[in-house]
């Protein structure tokens, strides 16, 4: 239906577009994920000012038409996060967070808590650089698993229902599986397997304590897979550490 739309936005990536617009990859609480035209922000007059770059938590006020590309008419910033800005691996983990709810939250389906989860995320980034860790955005996207219905089954094997002997993840299965059930699956570490299950589990406030680099390769490797496997999504591959 043409006309205004007002709704908080998350700028996921921003494109230039022309001599002086910008093409806009936002995500909203009751739209999903939107794409819509800046126009005339590249220019130095601007009115929309530095408002739209990625990682801005906005309030907009967007145009409807007949095109499936919205165009901006009004932007107020909620939360610039400038702090995360000034530090290189918040930064990155800023843009893969990003990049995992725009992989697989694709669609104009409303998923409000995916944004709240995506500002969420932002905010600890912005309050403490120090999160922008690879464990942080490992739970991150085992999060975002949860809300798209396809968490990964970590309390007991998949296959058998067996509690014990847990020692490999089968992305094919959707979870753990136990010795006797392991074809088709890599090695999971104890360490690995908890790493997933606290990741899962606990708010994502909680800081995850450290972890081998072998058990954060398997825990990460177990989320990209069940993406991919589940989803059809392919999700950039994590910095270590």
């Amino acid at each position: 239906m043409a006309g205004p739309l007002k709704t908080e936005a998350v700028v996921l990536r921003s494109l230039r577009y022309g001599e002086a617009d910008r093409i806009l990859h936002l995500y909203t609480p009751q739209r999903g994920r939107v794409s819509a035209i800046a126009k005339g922000v590249r220019r130095t007059r601007s009115r929309f000012g530095g408002r739209l770059e990625p990682f801005f938590r906005s309030r907009l006020l967007l145009h409807e038409g007949r095109s499936e590309l919205l165009t901006v008419t009004g932007a107020e910033t909620v939360e610039a996060h400038a702090r995360l800005r000034t530090d290189a691996s918040a930064l990155d983990v800023a843009a893969r967070a990003c990049e995992a709810v725009a992989r697989l939250f694709e669609t104009e389906e409303p998923h409000p808590e995916v944004f709240n989860l995506l500002c969420n995320e932002l905010g600890l980034l912005d309050r403490d650089v120090t999160r922008a860790t690879a464990v942080n955005l490992l739970a991150f996207r085992l999060k975002l698993l949860l809300a798209a219905g396809i968490a990964p089954q970590l309390g007991a094997c998949v296959s058998c229902g067996a509690r014990e002997h847990l020692s490999g993840f089968s992305p094919a299965a959707g979870g753990v599986v136990c010795g006797a059930c392991e074809a088709s699956s890599f090695a999971l570490d104890a360490e690995a397997h908890e790493l997933l299950a606290r990741g899962l589990g606990h708010p994502l406030a909680e800081p995850l304590p450290a972890v081998s680099e072998r058990a954060l390769r398997q825990a990460q490797r177990a989320v990209a897979e069940t993406a991919e496997h589940h989803a059809g999504v392919r999700l950039a591959r994590s910095r270590p550490g």
